[in-house]
């Protein structure tokens, strides 16, 4: 059995987490002494394990817990699950060190990349995640009807639709010279704006919201480092310029 201190330093969460869990009846302790400390037991730490998993897929508590809960929850078949996802992870982010490596190679003049090279790793559902992240935050609803609009289009439309927003992005870098309230700058900032018609149309208060969730997370804001490590701090000046412009 474990002590609450002593779990949380074995699995790297916090005492308050566990004790989180706990409230909500996501992770109950095995017993509780008659001193009031909670102890865990191995089938705790399994549970454990499969909540934290479920956290690095950036699964809400309440879902996790609705899923853990089920009747039908099968451990082994979760295991296989997260195996399968975490492997496609790992196959995602070995391309984008690949595409960092080539960065800095022709950075350094050693070679010679090509206009979509820039753009390796970023998959569809990323380009998809990065239009709905600041949605999200105001009508599920909405995210829900984006969703289906997404998976709507046709493969070759995907890819066109795909294409035209890593040059939206790799145009921002070329006019990040000239600062964020450039002609060109605000151009292309409605451009952007126009290319999220294609999951949802943002008011101007969500358009802010998306550009600042460029620089706020930590997942967005290194991937756009490894485009340009200015970029989402540009893009995000150059959307207030945007966006206060039109509040006139």
């Amino acid at each position: 059995m474990f002590t609450v201190k002593q779990l949380s330093k074995m699995a790297g969460v916090t005492p308050r987490t566990l004790h989180h869990y706990d409230d909500i009846g996501l992770l109950k302790p095995s017993r509780v002494g008659d001193n009031g400390y909670r102890y865990y037991g191995e089938e705790s730490l399994l549970r454990l394990q499969q909540i934290l998993f479920y956290r690095e897929l950036n699964m809400p508590l309440e879902d996790i817990r609705k899923i853990m809960g089920r009747r039908d929850f099968d451990v082994l078949k979760a295991l296989e699950g997260h195996k399968e996802s975490l492997g496609k992870q790992i196959e995602r982010m070995n391309l984008l060190l690949k595409t960092v490596d080539n960065t800095i190679n022709h950075l350094k003049g050693k070679n010679i990349m090509s206009d979509n090279n820039y753009f390796e790793g970023f998959s569809e559902e990323e380009q998809e995640q990065y239009a709905l992240e600041a949605e999200k935050l105001y009508d599920a609803e909405s995210v829900r009807e984006s969703n289906r609009k997404w998976k709507s289009y046709s493969a070759a439309k995907k890819e066109s639709i795909m294409a035209e927003g890593s040059t939206v992005y790799k145009d921002m870098i070329a006019v990040m010279p000239k600062g964020a309230s450039s002609n060109e700058a605000q151009a292309i900032v409605e451009r952007w704006r126009k290319h999220m018609d294609y999951f949802w149309t943002p008011n101007l208060e969500q358009l802010l919201g998306l550009a600042n969730g460029y620089n706020d997370d930590p997942k967005f804001k290194a991937n756009f480092d490894k485009m340009h490590p200015q970029l989402a701090e540009f893009m995000r000046d150059a959307v207030k310029i945007y966006v206060s412009g039109r509040k006139k």
